[in-house]
């Protein structure tokens, strides 16, 4: 990989607020270093119009990214946990080389603020070492979006992921490194994973690889843009059955919840207590927050 050939894009903030209490994962922080994707998951919300991500799939780099993360978090009055994935994996595979994930959780680290990782990438492992650091002092989760169990069908719709299989892996290597970590079953397609087999299997191998939790909506967003690059790809890989359940059940729908979903929620919930995997927001955030919460209390 020529490193010297990644586009830049200008940026004057990276680090920005979530306005109210934040009741998703209990983050107070949003940061995106990159820009795109090119991990070519097919139904990407990211991929929608409303974001003008003309060219999702080319991966940009914020310039100066490390410079501005580092003034912002020295000017920031409250600490708190910092959210990185949401619209760009912060593991796109130019992060082995360029190392800026790594070196904005060494900032976070040095200026005392949490992380909460959402990843489709193996490459998370790598950094073990900084999260135990940052766990010593702040709190630190890691979510790996798992789709489908079995690799063949995630490479069908995750093109250029670490297959579930490897997710997995490095799962069981941040849980014996003591971090806290699980699995966002996201999304669910309707016709396609939403399965007893599928969902119960995603459970169960986060069981085996250390998990302390799952989370999951049994369901998926589609948007303008999205929706259509959905359906092409459907088509391209021999999956014209599900677009055409899709379009009769659910039109321009922007929340697509499976028509399962009730009873796939009843086993996924019957599953994780009896595996002992936390499922709801509230307590996962509790569980990963606590004690630094306690310790906090203590010294007033």
């Amino acid at each position: 990989m020529n490193i010297e050939n990644i586009p830049t894009i200008p940026a004057k903030t990276i680090v920005t607020r979530i306005s109210g209490a934040s009741t998703w994962f209990g983050v107070g922080y949003n940061m995106n270093i990159y820009r795109g994707c090119s991990h070519g998951c097919i139904y990407c919300d990211s991929r929608s119009e409303c974001y003008r991500n003309t060219d999702f799939d080319t991966v940009k780099v914020k310039e100066n990214a490390l410079q501005i993360i580092r003034d912002e978090l020295r000017r920031k009055v409250k600490t708190g946990v910092i959210s990185t994935g949401a619209m760009s994996d912060p593991y796109n595979p130019v992060e082995k080389e360029l190392k800026l994930t790594r070196n904005a959780l060494e900032l976070m680290n040095a200026f005392g603020f949490g992380v909460s990782l959402c990843t489709k990438s193996a490459l998370i492992a790598r950094d073990a070492d900084v999260l135990q650091d940052i766990k010593r002092f702040s709190p630190v989760i890691a979510k790996f979006s798992i789709t489908a169990a079995d690799d063949g069908l995630c490479k069908k719709i995750e093109t250029d992921v670490s297959v579930t299989s490897e997710r997995f892996k490095a799962l069981a290597r941040l849980a014996e490194a003591g971090i806290f970590s699980g699995v966002w079953i996201n999304p669910v397609l309707p016709y396609l994973t939403d399965t007893e087999e599928n969902i119960l299997s995603i459970v169960r191998m986060a069981k085996e690889a250390g998990a302390k939790f799952v989370y999951t909506f049994m369901g998926m967003t589609l948007r303008t843009g999205n929706r259509e690059y959905y359906y092409e790809q459907l088509d391209k890989h021999g999956l014209s059955y599900v677009k055409d359940k899709h379009i009769k059940r659910y039109g321009n729908n922007y929340i697509c919840t499976s028509p399962r979903s009730k009873k796939l929620w009843d086993i996924f919930t019957v599953e994780c207590e009896r595996l002992g995997l936390l499922y709801d927001m509230k307590a996962i955030t509790h569980h990963y927050q606590m004690k630094y919460v306690d310790r906090q209390l203590t010294l007033f």
